[in-house]
């Protein structure tokens, strides 16, 4: 699109914006762009938890990685384009609604998907918003020729994908559940690849802040069903002790989860496409395992009052305890290792062992798990007052 024409239709003409630029921070488009995540994270944590709870552990842990993998995968595809060639006109703001769109779409799905592997509803949500991404690649080929060839990898490859994505949903549930593993592949594989012809020009902290909010997006799934425990504690006057206990130790988790993750700043450490690449894939667990976070203690919370007849102790602790000590491993392992040095990162790698094996005492799971964490962000402050 020629500069005449894109100023003649009120566009801005997009290209590569200042990776250098001082003050970035995330725009109100990006902000309103994540609330529709709120609502698909919401349904794939309700569903891991009634899935959890009716005694179907396995499947629905794996369908929550599924649903879990659509989601984060659009909301990052959308990120690092954001970071690098937001213009913030009319047509890449109809962009960004109609991927939100697709995320209203995927949600409505997720129950069905989850529960009964019907994926219909989500693959055409999930197809939704990355087809918009393959038309905002698209304008930045005709726009931009520095980055022409990256743009062009960008939309073929995800076209490509798409395709592949919507034949699935014309064969059985076995074939779509084991067709799933190799379209992911091939979609993690894109940007690689597309990669190698120019890299894009993300800003480093602007992205270090837009995972920081969806850090923060997540961790109030968990305070929600905190919340949901102390309401329940005060209507039925039932297990008041415990309920209450769930709830402090919810928040304290919580609270935990996000002093971990907020100890340093992370935009400088992101200089280079490996780190970039390390950083935003690796965020795939994280992500997922505190959004997971919610479903343990709402799991915690049936266990407790009694409600699922199919719920087992072990079952419960472990839906608790395996989410916030992967959180833990992959937070040590990608932002905290080389910050807190050898002492301290030991410490922490033995409460995170100690978060899991709290399990093995149903009695005291809860309790267990939330002063390891606890005594985590203890070792992590320790561990950054030594090193400074």
């Amino acid at each position: 699109m020629t500069g005449a024409l894109a100023s003649r239709l009120g566009l801005v003409r997009m290209t590569g914006r200042d990776p250098g630029q001082h003050h970035r921070a995330a725009s109100p488009l990006e902000l309103f762009f994540d609330l529709v995540f709120v609502v698909a994270v919401s349904q794939a944590a309700q569903n891991l938890h009634h899935g959890i709870s009716e005694g179907h552990a396995g499947p629905a842990v794996l369908a929550y990685v599924m649903v879990f993998f659509a989601i984060w995968w659009a909301w990052m595809n959308f990120t690092w384009f954001a970071s690098a060639f937001d213009t913030d006109d009319w047509l890449y703001r109809l962009s960004t609604i109609v991927q939100m769109g697709g995320v209203l779409v995927l949600a409505a799905g997720v129950h069905d998907a989850m529960s009964a592997g019907e994926w219909d509803t989500v693959t055409w949500g999930y197809v939704i918003m990355r087809l918009a991404m393959v038309g905002q690649w698209l304008r930045l080929a005709a726009s931009d020729p520095e980055q022409r060839r990256t743009a062009i990898r960008y939309a073929i490859g995800i076209a490509a994908v798409q395709l592949l994505w919507v034949a699935r949903i014309l064969f059985s549930a076995d074939v779509q559940f084991w067709t799933f593993w190799p379209c992911l592949v091939l979609e993690v594989l894109v940007p690689i690849w597309a990669e190698r012809a120019r890299s894009t020009p993300w800003h480093p902290h602007h992205i270090a802040e837009r995972y920081s909010l969806f850090v923060l997006i997540l961790l109030g799934e968990s305070l929600l069903a905190s919340a949901n425990a102390i309401i329940d504690a005060l209507n039925s006057g039932e297990h008041l002790p415990g309920l209450i206990g769930l709830a402090v130790a919810g928040i304290a988790l919580a609270a935990g989860i996000w002093w971990m993750y907020f100890s340093g700043e992370y935009g400088d450490r992101l200089r280079t496409m490996r780190q970039a690449f390390g950083f935003g894939y690796a965020h795939f667990i994280l992500f997922a395992a505190v959004g997971a976070v919610s479903a343990g203690i709402e799991v915690e919370l049936d266990l407790l009052a009694g409600a699922s007849e199919h719920l087992t102790a072990a079952t419960a602790s472990f839906a608790l305890t395996v989410p916030v000590a992967a959180f833990m491993l992959v937070v040590w392992a990608l932002l905290l290792r080389r910050h807190i040095g050898a002492a301290s990162s030991a410490c922490f790698l033995v409460l995170t062992a100690a978060v899991l094996l709290s399990a093995l005492f149903p009695q005291g799971t809860v309790l267990g798990a939330t002063a390891a964490a606890v005594l985590a962000v203890v070792v992590v402050e320790l561990g950054r007052i030594r090193a400074r």
